[in-house]
């Protein structure tokens, strides 16, 4: 399976990194960064990147509503 994630801003990759292990803290994943994710189930790997999708999300819309078009 080919690996379609690009970087867009190479400049957020550390926030986003740092964005996932807090989503994984507040889940009960603890030390998300030095685990083998291949331990865990579809189900946790999913919500972390879910939740981070949601929370991307919920960030983009608040920008969004407060601009002028």
């Amino acid at each position: 399976m080919a690996n379609n994630n690009r970087v867009v801003v190479p400049e957020a990759r550390a926030a986003l990194n740092q964005m996932k292990l807090e989503i994984a803290g507040e889940l009960g994943l603890s030390n998300y960064d030095k685990i083998d994710k291949g331990n865990l189930t579809s189900r946790q790997n999913g919500y972390v990147g879910g939740y981070m999708t949601k929370r991307l999300v919920e960030t983009a819309e608040r920008t969004l509503a407060g601009r002028q078009f």
